[in-house]
């Protein structure tokens, strides 16, 4: 399938793929535009987006010895320091899993790695690195606060892959609600979200509701780190969003995830108990086709191909046989994948009739 290469020049100028598993074989799949979303919801349904605003999270650099790094930060601890994959020479313009490793030097434990120039280079110390590599590590930055902040957003862009046509500027990977700089690469089922829609789903009686999550990285190139992702992230769930599910369920109707961050935060905070919580927490829940949600419906989501982690994860709300059927008719419509593509809403009860909507 192919990538969408760019953004497009409006945000919700994107098609949808309707996924209905409720309907019969031969009505289960519809192709719309991402503007109907408030039509195939029903009052009373409510729609739960993840508001963390994307880091300019890969940082270009050198070590001590000369030696070309960079960085992509994949997480943050609760002491300030940061994880990130370490790379050698190049860019987002080779694919990743063209990238050669670092140098040795630039993996070795107390190593500093420099990134940016003059007064705006932002220091790190590598610490220890993670199973299941040793290109996962542990970045412990010189500033602090404010100052690392304002040093990260001058010295860091976007995480970008090679089937761009253009490195990504920092705004075209944020949603409109995008809140606090939480996430890592764009959580980009909400991207094509724009204020018309969520209009729109306000005057169907659709509810409202966000969490934030720190979405990771889609992919690495080094084998080992990617057959373990998505890693544990953290998020956090505040009481109204809790409030609103219970309230939504309650009513008889449906909670929609907007990506395949909102489904892990909600179903990770539910594991322990059966009930999603307010509060922080981090999950490494893995979800695929073996996984019932407790508290998730359905998925707005990007088009994934079937390798993805975030495919097996659709499998928890579709049939695979389903999936796959859906997959070949987005390919066969040219339908585009990728944090900038198309879209696809898996909800039973989707494509049914609908009745009048509220105000």
């Amino acid at each position: 399938m192919e990538p969408a290469r760019t953004y497009p020049a409006w945000r919700d100028d994107v098609r949808l793929l309707v996924v209905d598993p409720a309907a019969g074989a031969t009505r289960a799949l519809r192709e719309l535009r991402t503007g109907a979303l408030p039509s195939l919801l029903a009052p009373g349904d409510l729609l739960v987006v993840n508001d963390a605003a994307t880091l300019p999270a890969s940082l270009l650099g050198r070590d001590e010895a000369g030696n070309a790094v960079e960085a992509r930060l994949i997480g943050a601890g609760r002491d300030g320091n940061f994880q990130a994959v370490l790379f050698g020479a190049g860019d987002w313009h080779l694919r990743t899993e063209d990238r050669p490793p670092p140098a040795p030097a630039s993996l070795a434990t107390g190593a500093r790695l420099f990134f940016g120039e003059g007064e705006g280079e932002l220091v790190a110390v590598v610490g220890k690195s993670r199973p299941p590599s040793p290109r996962l590590v542990e970045l412990a930055f010189e500033l602090a606060g404010d100052a690392l902040w304002g040093a990260l957003y001058r010295a860091g862009r976007p995480v970008s892959y090679s089937y761009l046509t253009e490195a990504l500027p920092l705004w075209a990977v944020q949603t409109v609600y995008a809140a606090r700089p939480w996430a890592f690469e764009m959580p980009s089922a909400g991207r094509s979200l724009s204020w018309e829609i969520l209009l729109g789903l306000r005057r169907r009686g659709v509810g409202w509701a966000s969490l934030t999550h720190g979405a990771g990285l889609s992919a690495t190139g080094d084998p080992a780190i990617d057959a373990a992702l998505p890693l544990p992230e953290r998020f956090e769930i505040p009481a109204a969003t809790i409030a609103a599910i219970g309230d939504t369920h309650a009513r008889g109707g449906r909670v929609v995830a907007v990506g395949t961050t909102v489904v892990r935060a909600l179903e990770g905070s539910s594991a322990a108990t059966g009930a999603p919580r307010a509060g922080v927490g981090e999950t490494d829940l893995h979800i695929d086709a073996g996984y019932r949600p407790r508290v998730t419906d359905g998925i707005f989501t990007g088009i994934h191909a079937t390798p993805e982690t975030h495919f097996a994860l659709l499998g928890a709300f579709a049939p695979r046989d389903l999936l796959v059927a859906a997959l070949a008719a987005a390919e066969a419509g040219g339908f585009l994948s990728h944090e900038l593509g198309d879209a696809m809403l898996i909800l039973p009860g989707a494509l049914a009739p609908r009745g009048p909507s509220i105000g």
